[in-house]
């Protein structure tokens, strides 16, 4: 039993579901949905607020762009790194240390008035801190605690990370109407800290520290050695996959994946409905619409990736996607319209995750699999960064989103190409310690 107070809940919790047959793996995948959905809520706040940003501080969408941009680039850039750090201190410090950066730049930000504070505040704290969290985070809590369902369980803390970005949306952008900017952060500071406190009392960092087996096994694993430090345990990671054509082809989809979803959507959704007459709580709850739907496909995708191959799963995900983003500038923006792409377009937002997963775990084993699926992670990041930019470089120059949105589609179709030309993986259970060079 653990001498700390603050892991005492979570043995007495542990006792609890073993008497009762339950896997205590579910408490710590439950801790965590908690967690990156209130992270993704930051995450996604920026999209809320281009617009009371411009109208109280006369910034035009370009320069909040480049600062949202900073945010998404450092937010994939630091998965890797995260990764190798819950390696060596374990999820349960990084988590807490993320939710405690989150928090403080977004409070310090309440009083900002220059550019360079937002690029700092909005960009750098914040995204390093949602960085260490991202979804790197349930890559690592799903291949430590789950043999059996680990599939499913991606799903499902994908669903909260993408959902998190767009159900609260609604929310903040009431607040901001009724109260402001200022309201609409401090209520995200509120759910960080409630996060932090079911941290603090659930999480574990690995089955082994309460003498448990990851859920499906029958004896608990053997220990790791501990790694190597961080910086040098990740750019390892990098350097052994950049030798594999697997690595390179999931890195470029996923460099497409967050093109067509984060950098577009999430962040330009709401001033393009703006453009149509659309108010930004109007805006927000088709967006929210979408959430909704994404947790269903999402979800729906974990139990297929677990079934499925994998590589058809994702051809048809991007395929799909990238019809729907084409579609969506002669759907007249009429509530049909929106209402169709809510339903099409969610139910595929970020479906990719778990058979991008798997595939990484397969291709290139369980111990290296959150810190490989780091670096595809930061590739999702810079698509998300460059669109992020770029969408709004179109809006300022071009007056119209709608390029951005024709070249996401067309990227989303090279995607469910590329895709295909991987071979089929190793079956779940054959050895995968060196990387295949398909």
């Amino acid at each position: 039993m653990a001498t700390d107070p603050t892991l005492r809940l979570s043995d007495a919790v542990a006792t609890g579901f073993a008497r009762r047959g339950i896997h205590y793996g579910w408490a710590v995948a439950g801790v965590t949905f908690l967690t990156m959905l209130v992270t993704a809520g930051a995450v996604g706040a920026p999209g809320v607020l281009i617009l009371p940003l411009q109208k109280e501080f006369g910034w035009d969408t370009a320069t909040i762009g480049s600062a949202l941009a900073v945010r998404l680039v450092l937010f994939g850039l630091m998965g890797p790194f995260a990764a190798a750090l819950m390696n060596r201190y374990g999820p349960r410090r990084i988590v807490l240390l993320a939710l405690g950066l989150i928090a403080g730049g977004l409070l310090a930000s309440l009083g900002m008035t220059q550019v360079w504070q937002l690029v700092l505040l909005w960009g750098v704290v914040v995204g390093i801190g949602t960085g260490l969290t991202a979804l790197v985070l349930g890559a690592t809590v799903a291949t430590r605690w789950f043999s059996h369902r680990r599939g499913l369980v991606v799903g499902l803390l994908t669903a909260s990370s993408a959902t998190g970005q767009l159900v609260v949306l609604p929310l903040l952008a009431a607040l901001t109407e009724a109260l402001g900017w200022r309201a609409a952060l401090l209520v995200i500071c509120a759910l960080l800290l409630t996060a932090g406190l079911g941290v603090v009392a659930l999480m574990r960092d690995r089955p082994e520290d309460l003498g448990l087996a990851p859920y499906g096994e029958t004896r608990p694993l053997a220990a790791p050695a501990t790694p190597g430090p961080s910086a040098t345990g990740a750019l390892s990671a990098l350097r052994d996959a950049a030798g594999t054509r697997v690595f390179w082809v999931l890195f470029a989809t996923f460099f497409i994946c967050g093109a067509s979803t984060n950098g577009l959507i999430q962040t330009h959704f709401i001033p393009l409905c703006a453009d149509y007459g659309i108010g930004p709580v109007q805006g927000a709850s088709v967006l929210a619409a979408m959430g909704v739907f994404d947790f269903i496909g999402t979800v729906a995708s974990g139990w297929l990736s677990d079934r499925y191959d994998n590589r058809w799963l994702l051809f048809w995900y991007y395929g799909l996607r990238g019809l729907s983003l084409m579609f969506l500038p002669f759907s007249d923006f009429s509530f049909a319209g929106l209402s169709l792409f809510a339903v099409f377009y969610g139910l595929d937002w970020i479906a990719t995750v778990p058979p991008t997963v798997r595939l990484t775990a397969a291709r290139f084993g369980r111990e290296r699999a959150n810190l490989v699926f780091g670096w595809v992670f930061a590739g999702h990041q810079l698509g998300a960064a460059t669109i992020a930019y770029g969408a709004g470089l179109s809006r300022t120059e071009l007056a119209s989103y709608l390029p951005a949105f024709f070249a996401a589609g067309a990227l989303c179709l090279a995607a469910a190409g590329l895709i295909l030309t991987l071979g089929r993986p190793a079956p779940q259970g054959v050895p995968a310690a060196t990387p295949a060079r398909a």
